[in-house]
C-alpha cells in the first residue's frame, strides 16, 4: 500500500450536532481552497456564516427522506470515503461511477446521552440513535490511510494547524484521529445498549444488572501516579450529568491525585446524604469528623473537634455552598480538598491565599438514593453490584428493647447510622448532638472497632481538655450486626444510651437481653450497609 506521508485536504464532508467551532473550523477550511459539503442544520448554519456549502443531495443526486432518516447512505458518499487511492480497481470504479473522494470528515452524532439525560420517551430517544453519522465516522476511521476523520471540537485547531504548518494530516495524526473516532462511536453504542438493556431486561431474573457489561469511558485526567508513585493512574468519565467529583469545577489548587479523587469522592457522597448543613471531613476514604447544624460554620467546629488530629491535611465536604465565615475557619488548618455545590466570591477569596489548596465546584449535590452500579476489578474480572443507596424506612425500623430512644436519640441515631453507611467495615459510629464523637473502621473485628472508637474519644476528651469523653450519653451506629454481646457491651461502656443495628444475628436475642439489662435502647433497621 503507498499511503500518503501528509494527506492533502481538498474536499470536506462536515455534518455534527454540536455545532460548537465549526463556523470558525469551516471558514478556515473554506479560505484554504477546501471545498464542503455538508447536511441540514449543519449546511444551513455554515451558509449563513457566508461560508459556501454544496449539500450531501446534489452529490448524491437523491433528496433526503423520511425526516432526515437517509441522507448519507450512498455509494457517492461512502464510496469516495472508502476508497483505497492506490488500488487501481477502487480508482477505476470511481470514474466509472462519478465518485469523488472525500479527504476530510467531520462529524459528531445525534446528542443520544443529553436526550437520556433529561427524558425517558422512547420515541424521542430512539429518533436521537445517529445511523449515517455512525457509518461514516467508522468509514473514514477504517480508511485512515487516506483519509482523516474528526470527531472532537478539541481537535479543530489541530488540523487547522497542521494544514497551516505542514499542507495536510500526516499519518500518525490520521492514526490518533481515527481511533478517537472509534472510541467515540463504541461509547455511543454502549449507551444505547444499556439503555434498551435497562427497559427490557427481566428484572426478576437480572437483579437489576446488565445482562452484558460494556463500559466505555474517555480518559478526562491523567493523574501523576496512583494510590502509590510506582503505580500508574487515570480518571476516566462515565456520566457526564451527574454532580461528581470528576464533573466538578476546579477553582484552585494542583492537580488531583489518585488518593484524592477517591477520598473527596467518598467525601461527596456522605455530605450528600443530609438534607441540614453538614461537613464531613475524610482522611484516606473514611470519615474522622462529622456534623450537622443550623450553620455550616458551626457544622465545620463540630466535625472538626471531634478529630483535629485526622483532620490535619484532610478532604472536607459540605452540602451548602461555602460562605465566607466557614472558610475563614477552615482556611486556619492544612487540607487537601474542599469540595462544596458552591461558593461565594468572599470565600474564594480567603482560599486564594492557599493556592495549592484544591477547591471543587460541582454545581449540586449527588443523589444518595439514585440507582447506580458500583465496579470493582477482581483478578480475571469485574465484581458489579447495584450501588449501597439504601435509605432509613421509618416504617421498617423497630425498637426491640424495653426502653425506647428520645426524640434527640432517634435523630442522632439516623446521623449516626447514615455515616456508617459511608466508613470501612466493620463499622462503628458514635455520634451525639448531631456530631460524630468517634468513629471506628475496618477492624478485623467489631469489638476492636468499639473499643478503638472509645479510645480516640478519650484522646479527643484530653486533646480538649473536656470533663468526659463526648461517647458519655452518645448513641451507637453498627453497620452490620453484633454476632456476641461483647462489642454491644464494649459500645455501653464507652457511654452509649441507644444503638442503632441491622439485627438478624442468630444471638440478637442475647444481645437485646444484654441492652435490657443495661437499661439502653436499641433499634433494628433490617438492612446492612458492609463497605469494603
Amino acid at each position: 500500500m503507498t499511503t500518503p506521508a501528509i494527506l492533502p485536504i481538498n474536499t470536506a464532508l462536515i455534518s455534527v450536532s454540536d455545532k460548537t467551532g465549526i463556523v470558525e473550523f469551516a471558514s478556515f477550511l473554506a479560505s484554504h481552497g477546501v471545498k464542503i459539503l455538508s447536511t441540514g442544520g449543519t449546511a444551513t448554519s455554515l451558509r449563513n456564516a457566508g461560508i459556501e456549502v454544496t449539500d450531501v443531495s446534489d452529490v448524491t443526486g437523491f433528496p433526503e427522506i423520511m425526516d432526515g432518516r437517509v441522507k448519507t447512505l450512498h455509494p457517492h458518499i461512502h464510496g469516495g470515503i472508502l476508497a483505497k487511492r492506490d488500488n487501481p480497481d477502487h480508482r477505476q470504479a470511481m470514474q466509472a461511477h462519478e465518485i469523488d473522494g472525500i479527504d476530510l470528515v467531520v462529524l459528531n452524532l445525534y446528542p443520544f446521552e443529553q436526550t437520556l439525560a433529561r427524558t425517558a420517551d422512547i420515541d424521542a430517544l430512539i429518533e436521537n440513535i445517529d445511523i449515517g453519522g455512525p457509518a461514516m465516522t467508522r468509514a473514514a476511521a477504517k480508511n485512515h490511510e487516506f483519509v482523516g476523520i474528526v470527531t472532537h471540537p478539541d481537535d479543530y485547531q489541530h488540523v487547522c494547524d497542521a494544514i497551516t504548518e505542514q499542507g495536510g494530516l500526516d499519518g500518525a495524526m490520521r492514526r490518533k484521529l481515527a481511533q478517537k473516532a472509534f472510541a467515540m462511536t463504541a461509547r455511543y453504542d454502549q449507551m444505547i445498549s444499556g439503555w434498551l438493556d435497562s427497559i427490557t431486561t427481566d428484572q426478576k431474573s437480572s437483579d437489576g444488572l446488565p445482562s452484558e457489561l460494556h463500559l466505555s469511558a474517555p480518559q478526562t485526567m491523567s493523574l501523576r501516579y496512583g494510590e502509590n508513585p510506582h503505580q500508574k493512574a487515570g480518571y476516566y468519565t462515565l456520566d457526564t450529568q451527574t454532580a461528581c467529583v470528576g464533573n466538578a469545577r476546579q477553582i484552585q489548587g494542583k492537580a488531583l491525585s489518585y488518593n484524592n479523587i477517591n477520598d473527596t469522592d467518598a467525601a461527596f457522597r456522605l455530605a450528600s446524604e443530609f438534607s441540614a448543613p453538614t461537613i464531613a471531613i475524610i482522611k484516606h476514604a473514611n470519615p474522622c469528623g462529622v456534623a450537622t447544624a443550623d450553620r455550616l460554620a458551626d457544622a465545620w467546629q463540630g466535625a472538626f473537634e471531634a478529630d483535629p488530629v485526622s483532620a490535619f491535611g484532610g478532604i472536607i465536604a459540605m452540602n451548602r455552598p461555602l460562605d465566607s465565615d466557614t472558610a475563614q475557619q477552615i482556611s486556619a488548618i492544612f487540607s487537601e480538598v474542599i469540595i462544596a455545590p458552591d461558593a461565594d466570591e468572599q470565600a474564594l477569596e480567603i482560599l486564594s491565599a492557599k493556592p495549592n489548596l484544591r477547591v471543587l465546584l460541582t454545581g449540586g449535590m449527588a443523589d444518595p438514593a439514585a440507582p447506580s452500579m458500583a465496579i470493582r476489578s477482581v483478578a480475571g474480572g469485574l465484581l458489579v453490584q447495584t450501588a449501597d443507596n439504601g435509605q432509613l424506612d421509618d416504617s421498617a425500623m423497630k425498637i426491640v428493647t424495653e426502653k425506647h430512644p428520645s426524640d434527640a436519640e432517634m435523630a442522632d441515631l439516623k446521623m449516626a447510622w447514615r455515616i456508617a453507611k459511608h466508613v470501612k467495615s466493620n463499622a462503628i459510629v458514635y455520634v451525639k448532638d448531631q456530631i460524630s464523637a468517634a468513629i471506628g473502621a475496618g477492624q478485623m473485628s467489631r469489638v476492636d472497632s468499639c473499643r478503638i472508637a472509645a479510645q480516640k474519644a478519650q484522646d479527643m476528651a484530653r486533646h480538649h481538655d473536656w470533663p468526659a469523653p463526648r461517647t458519655q450519653g452518645s448513641v451507637v451506629a453498627s453497620d452490620a450486626f453484633f454476632p456476641f454481646a461483647d462489642g454491644l457491651l464494649a459500645a455501653i461502656d464507652a457511654g452509649a444510651g441507644a444503638v442503632i443495628q441491622p439485627g438478624g444475628s442468630m444471638r440478637d436475642d442475647e444481645v437485646i437481653a444484654a441492652a435490657n439489662e443495661a437499661g439502653i435502647a436499641m433499634v433494628f433497621t433490617g438492612m446492612r450497609h458492609f463497605n469494603h
